[in-house]
């Protein structure tokens, strides 16, 4: 088997539907399996992608284990020579597939490869190039030329030789060689969502490089989950799994230094982002305590990974998924 394509089902039984038959139309010259991992097997509609696809491999979820410890339960099962991660509300535009394994198997110094993302529009979807890239954007500080350059210089770009190198790749489309998994044991099981494709690429990235092609693309179609975000503001850059998920690989790749070191500059800016938007208020409508929904977010966000502090710091074993009443991305929403 050359390829096998594992995919994880949450109540998304259409998209999966979607997905597969643009692997089929699209992908030739590899033999591939596909293993789908359902994560809720009462309510996830697998019976439509199971009829419509007999030829899947299908595995059913004690619980809702999130994407890593899912993924991880397919890749132990897989026969294929390299392993594909594929989210559900993915589309295949070409035969991306076969591409991907003729490099792979042409550069032997790669470990990992990833696909560009696209959204359904046809335009390239951002991505974070480095692990530095994205650890700046946890700080929240005013823009100007010296904030960024002190950031700049406390957090460098990696200089890499091979212009198709980069720190991590996206968990929507990975492709890792099987000795890739079988040499570090896959996504580490603390991450729920959010946060593992990071930590693991920290991890692939000592075996060999993890690189893109700028030739292989695919459709990211984004499908909503209670997870997701839903009020992004200068502030509030996270959702509140993502925030959790993000300091727990912070803390796992980089020590308690770096990790204390965010939880104070959190808790720091709660009074400047307060006393910041009261004075704006002040001179806009005369009311200081107007407007400070953003502001409330952030506080009740800050709450959240407060409590996680003392886990993440020890690293304590255990799935960091936030509670439904720590959600406040869906508290907002509804309030």
């Amino acid at each position: 088997m050359d390829v096998s394509i594992i995919i994880i089902n949450y109540r998304t039984p259409q998209l999966i539907n979607n997905c597969l038959d643009s692997i089929k139309r699209f992908t030739s010259g590899v033999t591939f399996e596909v293993i789908v991992v359902d994560n809720d097997p009462a309510n996830g509609g697998g019976a439509l992608v199971r009829e419509a696809h007999p030829e899947v491999r299908w595995i059913d979820m004690e619980f809702n284990a999130g994407f890593g410890i899912a993924n991880n339960r397919g890749m132990e099962i897989a026969k294929g020579k390299y392993l594909l991660l594929l989210n559900a509300d993915t589309l295949l535009t070409d035969n991306v597939i076969g591409r991907c394994f003729n490099r792979m198997n042409q550069r032997t110094d790669i470990i990992a490869c990833g696909a560009l993302q696209y959204y359904p529009d046809g335009t390239p979807m951002p991505f974070y190039r480095s692990f530095n890239e994205f650890r700046k954007t946890f700080f929240i500080l005013p823009p100007s030329g010296l904030v960024d350059k002190l950031i700049g210089k406390l957090y460098p770009e990696p200089a890499y030789t091979d212009p198709d190198q980069y720190d991590w790749l996206v968990g929507a489309f990975m492709f890792v060689r099987r000795e890739g998994f079988e040499k570090t044991g896959g996504f580490s099981s603390e991450f729920f969502m959010y946060g593992e494709d990071v930590e693991w690429s920290g991890r692939l990235g000592k075996l060999g490089k993890l690189c893109y092609f700028q030739d292989c693309i695919f459709i990211h179609l984004e499908n909503n989950n209670p997870f997701r975000r839903t009020h992004i503001s200068w502030i509030n850059r996270f959702s509140t799994q993502m925030q959790v998920s993000n300091f727990l690989w912070v803390r796992k790749q980089y020590g308690v230094f770096q990790y204390i070191m965010l939880i104070l500059h959190y808790i720091f800016m709660v009074p400047v982002i307060y006393g910041w938007k009261m004075l704006l208020n002040l001179r806009k409508n005369g009311n200081p305590f107007s407007e400070l929904r953003t502001q409330y977010i952030y506080v009740r966000k800050t709450r959240v990974l407060l409590k996680y502090f003392w886990k993440t710091l020890f690293l304590r074993k255990g799935l960091y998924k936030i509670k439904p009443q720590e959600n406040i991305d869906l508290l907002t929403a509804s309030a």
